[in-house]
């Protein structure tokens, strides 16, 4: 029954997150409510191990599809697998506590600001290009990087966001321009998992399987139906990112 679980969970978690980012909203609860007495670590291991397949086979079907802009996107993945492990130390020093109550609010102003923004990221047109789009790229990929080490809510979908907003990609642009340095992130973070030992390997392949299918059924839909529904998936995540992390920073 816990291998149908987690299965389960990671089948949902890959599909929404190849669309916007935000599969350890679904994966992650699942985990801790399956395995209530595990070790955090080993929980955050095992999907990091699971979700850094479905990141990965969405990129690749992604830029089957969308002419990415990779001369400014491996600059930002490397920065994110930087920022990763900066952040992945970092919270091994200092509790990551105070962004609990923070982070809400700051998804709330990136939930109101694209509601009111009404045609932000409905055309791709990027803004930059050379040396001045590789630094601002990279610029989000070792912040967003580092987040994701040190915390992680959400860190799909600020990169999304930042994609659209400072760089004038539209969503479904964004959306796949972020698997790639969320790929990165994520392989990041597993490594330190794996050196840890905090990882179940039996749990992770059937996992990872199902992650994949989850991950190639969402890409297969925002690729027919376009930027326009991403943008919706991204507000309904978001707004979804908001209550859960708002009953974790003030359910208490």
């Amino acid at each position: 029954m816990e291998f149908l679980i987690v299965s389960v969970a990671s089948l949902f978690a890959g599909f929404v997150d190849s669309i916007v980012g935000g599969g350890g909203l679904i994966l992650i609860p699942a985990l801790f409510a399956t395995f209530p007495n595990a070790h955090p670590a080993t929980l955050f291991g095992t999907n990091k191990g699971a979700s850094v397949w479905g990141t990965g086979f969405a990129t690749w079907q992604y830029s089957r599809r969308v002419q990415l802009r990779w001369v400014a996107l491996w600059p930002a993945a490397a920065a994110g697998l930087i920022g990763s492990l900066a952040g992945a130390w970092l919270v091994t020093v200092v509790s990551p506590d105070f962004l609990r109550k923070v982070l809400p609010l700051v998804l709330v102003l990136v939930l109101v600001y694209t509601i009111f923004k009404k045609e932000l990221g409905r055309k791709h047109t990027p803004l930059f290009s050379g040396l001045h789009e590789q630094l601002i790229a990279a610029a989000i990929g070792l912040s967003i990087g580092f987040y994701d080490g040190f915390f992680g809510p959400g860190a799909g979908s600020f990169l999304v966001f930042l994609f659209v907003r400072l760089l004038g990609y539209d969503f479904l642009y964004a959306s796949a321009s972020a698997k790639l340095v969320n790929t990165a992130t994520n392989f990041s973070a597993l490594m330190l998992f794996i050196a840890k030992g905090h990882i179940w390997w039996h749990f992770v392949l059937v996992m990872a399987i199902a992650n994949v299918l989850g991950s190639l059924l969402g890409t297969r839909l925002a690729l027919k139906h376009g930027t326009g529904f991403v943008r919706v998936v991204f507000l309904l995540v978001v707004s979804a990112l908001i209550l859960k992390t708002s009953a974790d920073a003030f359910g208490r």
